[in-house]
């Protein structure tokens, strides 16, 4: 197998060496290369001896010297050098099963792929994964990998899945726990199958392999209006969210003073469906699981409040705030805490109903531009419209119903500003700065 080079960096290693694009590499110091991982892994020594073929087909050797752990520069066709591997799962919550016809193609790609596990952060489920793919994570040391798990009893993730595969995960975890592989995870919370006390044995089960299970995130499953022909599913109530966040605490407690680690979180969501105050800043450690909406609100807030007091209380600005119904209260105090101490700005917070996926849906992320100018057209706005940038797809600025910012700004007579989940950033934009 060989993967054809498109582009050679200017002024890299691969381009000192002469390297060409067109050329195919094979092998790195006798090492077939056959995906990305192989290519990252084999040059990151010192000295190399490049195997490659011409675009004649003709077998050539180069060999190469630069610094340890510099890239050696070469661009491929894919990013991967590689197919990207689909999901072999039927999930009963798939998010991706639940979306509307008519979108994008790439957003109804389910990929399962572990190289995007460890180079992007994207959550597999272990069930694609060959022996020999295995054999070569632990020789690798690839870690660390984002991992799926859902329940740890086979039968239940085995039903949640609807892939007779499923059942492995802990049987594949431990294997990699063996071998030191860090794993972060996730769980969705889906009434009926895998929680009560399906839920708890899943928490002992993960923590018993830690500290190789890093963290465990546990987030409530989303459900949209487009599950026609779907198994049925019911949302989290305010008591199942409740009851989930009162197990996931006890087990945490329990690790926290055997490992210094509290290791399983619940996100954010979860505490707003249960109408409880977020955790303090405090009890996410060092935020293992922000990405998944761990901590990320608790976080913005403590930012901003300490951000207010470098303003000097003379700033002037009259702005809008649109947000999912979730966090809607969390924005509200934030307004009622910017007014205190700065009389002249004004935040105006709009609770967006999320009418694209169905109302269900309450986090920000999934609102789209449509949902945004539905509830947003015709208000008094102000000087500009503030969003959560995570609404935002498809190079940033385009929204999942391929509403593109510009039109929205247009169609709504006011810029309208992404703001990342970041407390300071959030201020500037408040005030313009």
């Amino acid at each position: 197998m060989a993967s054809r080079i498109v582009a050679v960096d200017r002024g890299s290693p691969a381009a000192r060496a002469r390297l060409r694009p067109g050329m195919l590499l094979e092998k790195i110091n006798g090492h077939e290369i056959r995906d990305v991982l192989d290519y990252r892994y084999w040059s990151e020594e010192p000295k190399l001896l490049l195997e490659l073929r011409d675009e004649r087909g003709r077998a050539i050797k180069k060999r190469v010297k630069k610094p340890e752990g510099i890239p050696l520069g070469l661009d491929f066709e894919t990013y991967l050098m590689d197919a990207q591997r689909s999901c072999a799962n039927r999930c009963v919550f798939c998010f991706i099963d639940q979306l509307p016809k008519g979108m994008r193609p790439t957003l109804y790609y389910k990929d399962d792929d572990a190289r995007l596990s460890f180079l992007q952060g994207n959550y597999i489920t272990l069930t694609n994964l060959s022996g020999r793919e295995i054999d070569r994570i632990c020789a690798l040391r690839i870690s660390p990998l984002n991992v799926s798990v859902h329940a740890s009893d086979p039968d239940v993730r085995r039903a949640m899945l609807r892939n007779p595969s499923a059942g492995r995960c802990m049987e594949l975890m431990r294997l990699l726990a063996e071998h030191d592989i860090e794993m972060n995870c996730q769980i969705v919370l889906c009434p009926g199958m895998n929680d009560g006390e399906v839920l708890t044995k899943t928490l002992e089960d993960l923590s018993a392999l830690c500290p190789q299970v890093h963290s465990v995130s546990i987030v409530p499953v989303g459900i949209t209006r487009y599950r026609e022909g779907l198994p049925d599913l019911s949302p989290v109530t305010r008591e199942g969210a409740a009851d989930a966040i009162d197990r996931v605490e006890k087990a945490a407690e329990a690790n926290l003073e055997r490992f210094g680690s509290r290791v399983l979180y619940c996100s954010d969501e979860l505490y707003l469906r249960a109408g409880l105050e977020l955790p303090p800043i405090e009890y996410y450690e060092d935020f293992p699981q922000f990405e998944n909406g761990v901590g990320m609100l608790r976080s913005l807030y403590e930012e901003y409040s300490g951000a207010l007091s470098g303003l000097t209380g003379e700033e002037r600005a009259r702005v809008s705030v649109a947000t999912g119904t979730a966090a809607a209260p969390l924005f509200e105090n934030i307004s009622q805490i910017t007014k205190k101490t700065c009389y002249n700005v004004d935040i105006k917070v709009f609770p967006v109903i999320n009418r694209f996926f169905g109302a269900t849906v309450d986090v920000a992320g999934l609102l789209t531009g449509s949902d945004l100018l539905a509830a947003l057209k015709g208000e008094d706005l102000g000087e500009r419209l503030l969003i959560s940038a995570t609404m935002l797809r498809h190079g940033g600025d385009v929204f999942l119903d391929d509403v593109s910012l510009a039109e929205l700004s247009e169609a709504l007579g006011v810029p309208v500003v992404p703001v990342r989940p970041d407390g300071a950033e959030l201020l500037d934009a408040v005030v313009g700065r």
